[in-house]
C-alpha cells in the first residue's frame, strides 16, 4: 500500500487514493502511445457477410450476437472514457479562463485557490479516522499505515477545495454538459425505501453473506437520510456461487418481504452473516416479529426460488459479476465505495433534472 499526496490536485486522485488506502488498487504498465492514430476501416454492416460455408453466409448479426456482452462492455468503457475526460477537459479550461481573467498563469490560479488553502492534516485526525475505519483497512496496526492516513486525508481535503472552487466556476461560466451518460435499463423491482416518484433511483443487487454488502449498508442508510424523498433505493438478491448461505438467505429476504418485514430482516441479516443457516434465519424472522408459521412455510417451500432467479438473471444481464453492485439512474456504481461516491453520481442526476440537491 502506497500514497502520495500530489502536487497538483487531479480530478480522480481522490478516488485512486481511497482505492490504494483500502489495498483495492492494482499496478498497471501502460504502453508508449503511437503519435498518429490509424486511420480505422469503416465498420461492416449488419447484413454483411462475414464468411461462409458450403455457400452458406454468416452475417454480422449472427457474429453480434454471439460476442453482444462483450461488445456492450466495450461500449460501455468507451462511453465511461469520454465522460471522465470531458470532465477533466471542461475543468481544464474553466482554470485557463479564470486564470486569463485574472491576468495570471493556471499554476498560479492553482495554488492560490487551492494549494495554499488545503491544512495540514493532524494526528488527532489521524486518530479519529483510523478508530473509525478499521475494518476497512484490516486492522491493521495504526503505527503502520498513519502516514498513509495522513496522505489520504490531506488529498481528500485538497480534493474538496479544489471541488468547491470548480462548482464556482462552474456557475460562474455557466456550464452545460451535454454528453449523455452512459446507462442501463435495470428494471427497478423489488423492496423500495423512497417514493415511485424520487428523481433517482438506485437499483442494488446484494448478497446478504457478501461482507462489503454488509459494510455499504450505511453508506445507503447515509444516502436515505441526505436525500429523502429525492432517492429512491431498490434492493434486488444476487447471491454468489462462493456463499452457501446466500440463496436461502435471499429466500427469506424475499418471504419477509411477502410479510411485510423486509427491510427489519435485511438488517438481521447483514448484523449477523455468520448466522444464515435455516434455524439462524427462523430465529431471525422471529426476532423481528414475523409470523412463525407463515414464515417457515415460505422459506421450506422453496417458493421463492423464482423471483431470486429472476433478480439474477437481471443482474447478469445488467453485467453484475459481483457484489454489491448499484445502478444510479442506470449508471453504475460497483463495491463499498464510500458516500461521496453516491453523492456525486445523485447530485449530477439531480442537476441533470433541475432538482436542487438540499
Amino acid at each position: 500500500m502506497h500514497l502520495e499526496r500530489p502536487t497538483s490536485v487531479k480530478p480522480l486522485a481522490a478516488a485512486a487514493a481511497a482505492l490504494m488506502l483500502v489495498g483495492l488498487a492494482l499496478p498497471a504498465c501502460a504502453g508508449e502511445g503511437k503519435s498518429a492514430a490509424a486511420k480505422a476501416a469503416p465498420a461492416p454492416a449488419a447484413t454483411q457477410n462475414v464468411a461462409e460455408i458450403d455457400g452458406q453466409p454468416v452475417t454480422m448479426t449472427e457474429l453480434e450476437q454471439m460476442v453482444s456482452a462483450q461488445l456492450a462492455q466495450i461500449d460501455k468503457q468507451r462511453r465511461q472514457i469520454l465522460e471522465q475526460s470531458l470532465d477533466g477537459l471542461v475543468e481544464e479550461k474553466l482554470i485557463e479562463r479564470e486564470a486569463t481573467a485574472r491576468g495570471v498563469t493556471k499554476d498560479q490560479l492553482v495554488a492560490s485557490e487551492i494549494t495554499s488553502k488545503v491544512v495540514e492534516v493532524t494526528d488527532p485526525e489521524v486518530d479519529a479516522w483510523y478508530e473509525a475505519n478499521k475494518a476497512r483497512v484490516g486492522n491493521r496496526p495504526k503505527d503502520q499505515i498513519a502516514p498513509q492516513i495522513k496522505a489520504y486525508l490531506g488529498n481528500e481535503r485538497a480534493m474538496k477545495i479544489r471541488g468547491d472552487f470548480l462548482a464556482g466556476l462552474r456557475g460562474k461560466y455557466k456550464v452545460k454538459l451535454l454528453l449523455e451518460p452512459y446507462r442501463l435499463d435495470v428494471p427497478a423491482v423489488g423492496p423500495a425505501k423512497g417514493p415511485d416518484t424520487a428523481p433517482v433511483t438506485i437499483v442494488e443487487f446484494s448478497d446478504f453473506e457478501c461482507p462489503f454488502c454488509s459494510r455499504v449498508t450505511p453508506t445507503l442508510t447515509q444516502v436515505h437520510d441526505t436525500y429523502g424523498d429525492k432517492v429512491r433505493i431498490v434492493f434486488r438478491n444476487f447471491p454468489l456461487p462462493i456463499h452457501p448461505s446466500a440463496p436461502k438467505a435471499a429466500e427469506a429476504a424475499a418471504c419477509a418481504f411477502e410479510l411485510g418485514k423486509f427491510w427489519e430482516m435485511h438488517d438481521a441479516m447483514f448484523a449477523d452473516q455468520k448466522g444464515l443457516a435455516i434455524d439462524g434465519l427462523k430465529a431471525k424472522a422471529a426476532a423481528v416479529g414475523l409470523d412463525a408459521a407463515k414464515f417457515d412455510e415460505c422459506l421450506t417451500s422453496g417458493r421463492m426460488a423464482s423471483k431470486v432467479q429472476a433478480d439474477l438473471e437481471a443482474g447478469r444481464a445488467a453485467g453484475v459479476n459481483g457484489t454489491p453492485a448499484f445502478f444510479i439512474n442506470g449508471r453504475d456504481l460497483s463495491g463499498a465505495v464510500p458516500f461521496e461516491q453516491f453523492k456525486q453520481l445523485i447530485d449530477d442526476e439531480l442537476a441533470r433534472k433541475g432538482v436542487a440537491t438540499k
